[in-house]
């Protein structure tokens, strides 16, 4: 057999690739859009992609399934509950898919219904020989993470109840998955960082046994506990979940590799000003902070770029990339996993063409925790909810990052705002957004809740 995961660290996302050498037959699971990495490995291997299965319809990144479907003319595979706007396998609860020969003797994968985090979510136990005692392993996608379970609150808005949803999946984790064999090795979709659960560990592993062990939402515990449990505190959802999400149901374009035009200021300036573009400056925080586009948006390369651009640009809006040299084209790949396709072009070298105009520049304006005191202002966490209540600013308000769109009507623009988040990255991507829509006095704090803790101002 042969499997490997494929584990995508700036949207804490995991593929699979499973195949059996002898026959030749392989199945991705979950797979990205930028598939050049799968038929590469099954290509050296021998390895013929035949099946392409969803374990759900996600929303955190926009799925591989039509772009793998037209490179290797692999059927398109989801659990039997999912509709879809093009055509599907429907994979029904115990259905065994044999990749060996004729005989049935090779690697077979065992789909196991598992509603919960979403109604059609499923997992794939994998046994390298079908009369193995112990399975060589589960993917069990968005159902069960190590250190945590699948969120049951992102379809709400579909008619679909947090409690519900929570409920199946107390019962897809107790009949399906823990009733394997404790040396069962688990395979999640996501890892730490995920906007998927709140307590993801950075493992991206693990074994049934040690999370029956370890994981607090497998604990005994009767059912209500558990709702109760796993329906409070979850991380805000970015607001492009609800876009990737219709896009993987329905269908999307193809991903195309098509060079990026190279754009002066003014060609930037004019994008944004005649046809609504998002400037999105790539660059590294503290050049960011140091000069920046006048009205430009932030979220550097090196954090988790696509998610937070996600919070701060709507779906579908044009987008014009100021980004350093030679990372232009990984910047416009992280926004295409997530669906954002319509990247007008770049700045080439902004920093330098930032210093040729500075009556276009703005530095970010920033104030330690303890120069707060003597600052009246809004003050404003962009944390989760989580964080907020574990500790806070005196008077802060608590906003998350990927909400803050759909809460500048209730901020008074004619006072000053201030924001912090933990560390003072997210507050300097939600003081960009402000000051792209219009607030005049905006600053974030230095070091965050952590400086301010350090700075003995904390509540």
């Amino acid at each position: 057999m042969h499997f490997a995961q494929y584990y995508l660290d700036c949207l804490s996302q995991a593929s699979y690739l499973i195949g059996d050498q002898r026959s030749g037959r392989a199945v991705l699971v979950d797979p990205r859009r930028d598939i050049d990495d799968y038929l590469r490995d099954a290509d050296e291997l021998g390895l013929r992609i035949e099946l392409v299965i969803e374990t759900h319809i996600h929303a955190d990144f926009l799925s591989g399934h039509l772009e793998l479907a037209r490179a290797t003319g692999a059927t398109i595979a989801f659990g039997e509950a999912a509709e879809t706007g093009f055509p599907i396998r429907r994979l029904r609860d115990g259905e065994r898919l044999s990749l060996g020969g004729i005989a049935g003797d090779g690697v077979t994968l065992t789909v196991l219904a598992t509603p919960g985090h979403t109604p059609e979510s499923i997992c794939l136990v994998i046994h390298e020989h079908p009369d193995d005692d112990v399975p060589f392993g589960v993917l069990t996608g968005d159902t069960l993470f190590v250190g945590d379970v699948g969120r049951p609150d992102l379809l709400s808005s579909a008619g679909h109840s947090p409690q519900e949803m929570a409920a199946r999946l107390h019962r897809s984790l107790h009949s399906k998955l823990m009733v394997l064999p404790d040396a069962t090795r688990i395979f999640p979709g996501h890892g730490a960082g995920s906007a998927c659960g709140r307590n993801l560990s950075t493992e991206t592993s693990s074994t049934i046994g040690d999370q029956r062990r370890l994981n607090y939402a497998l604990q005994p515990m009767p059912e209500s506990a558990f709702v109760e449990l796993v329906t409070a505190g979850q991380p805000a959802a970015p607001g492009y979940f609800a876009h990737d999400a219709a896009l993987n149901r329905n269908g999307h374009p193809l991903l195309e590799a098509t060079p990026l035009a190279a754009l002066t200021l003014k060609e930037a300036r004019t994008a944004r000003d005649e046809h609504g573009a998002a400037l999105l400056d790539c660059r590294p925080l503290a050049d960011y902070t140091r000069a920046h586009l006048t009205g430009s948006l932030h979220t550097g390369l090196n954090t988790r770029f696509a998610e937070y651009a996600g919070c701060v640009v709507p779906p579908g809006t044009p987008i014009v990339l100021l980004a350093d040299p030679g990372t232009e084209d990984e910047a416009r790949l992280r926004l295409a996993r997530i669906g954002y396709d319509r990247v007008l072009g770049h700045v080439p070298d902004p920093t330098a063409a930032l210093a040729r105009e500075p009556a276009l520049t703005t530095p970010t304006r920033r104030l330690t925790a303890a120069e707060l005191a003597a600052n009246p202002c809004q003050l404003i966490d962009v944390r989760n909810p989580t964080e907020y209540e574990a500790g806070a600013l005196p008077g802060a308000r608590n906003i998350p990052l990927a909400t803050l769109t759909h809460h500048l009507d209730h901020l008074d623009r004619t006072r000053p705002v201030v924001v912090y988040c933990h560390s003072g990255n997210r507050s300097v991507i939600a003081a960009a957004l402000l000051e792209a829509r219009g607030f005049g006095d905006v600053r974030d704090v230095v070091g965050g809740y952590r400086g301010a803790v350090e700075e003995g101002v904390a509540g």
